[in-house]
């Protein structure tokens, strides 16, 4: 089994959902006490988000790099970034520190295509939803069709991941939100939805919704372990 380098805290919210599902899933493969095998670094998340927010690219990217070269210390083979919006800094890390890693909208996009679906709903953070980065792997490499949310709704889904999910805080009010504008994206032709930020899984399950939720956080932890048993 590869060590799994995980690049956490950001936020921490989300990175608990990653290591239990991650030891769940090797679990489920091998049997009995077996977990995985995982390198894990939590950076300070007000140490990234702040510079993102102020556009400060580079120096979010110096900590996010920085995490890679302490897992690969550890001992880490790959590695994946515990985020939609810092996976932006994937290439980064591989640059840096020679690891191979897995970048979030890789799996996202490759589940919803082997499913035979095209357009997607897409709620993630507004730099994530507005940027390109993210999107461009879903158009250019899977063919798929992100549909975001209008203006109003981007502000209302930013606002609730900051202030409330990546606080921990869950409310109905919110959950409301999210489903209104899922559901609205779904009358004007989306066949499914991407979670394309890795709190908005700890509101939104597939039973809140009429059309199939691709939740990032747990594919994401799927390809890991693929690739951690893909010799196996």
């Amino acid at each position: 089994m590869k060590t799994i380098g995980l690049i956490a805290g950001v936020s921490w919210e989300s990175s608990i959902d990653y290591y239990r599902i991650l030891n769940e899933e090797v679990c489920r493969r091998l049997g009995g006490l077996h977990s995985a095998k995982i390198a894990m670094y939590s950076v300070d998340f007000a140490e990234v988000e702040g510079p993102i927010s102020a556009g400060r690219r580079e120096e979010a990217a110096a900590v996010i790099v920085d995490a890679g070269r302490r897992i690969k210390g550890a001992g880490a083979d790959f590695f994946a970034i515990c985020s939609n919006t810092m996976g932006m800094f994937t290439p980064d890390v591989e640059k840096d520190t020679g690891m191979k890693g897995i970048f979030i909208a890789d799996a996202v996009g490759k589940a919803i295509k082997d499913m035979g679906m095209k357009k997607l709903a897409f709620l993630g953070t507004r730099f994530t939803m507005e940027e390109n980065f993210y999107k461009r792997v879903l158009i250019d490499n899977y063919g798929l069709e992100p549909m975001i949310p209008d203006d109003e709704s981007r502000k209302a889904v930013d606002d609730i991941i900051w202030n409330e999910l990546c606080l921990g805080v869950i409310k109905d009010g919110s959950r409301e939100k999210y489903v209104n504008i899922i559901e609205g994206l779904a009358a004007k032709g989306a066949e499914c939805v991407a979670l394309a930020c890795t709190e908005i899984p700890l509101l939104i399950k597939q039973e809140h919704v009429s059309i199939p939720v691709f939740d990032s956080t747990l594919l994401h932890s799927i390809a890991a372990v693929d690739m951690a048993l893909a010799d196996n």
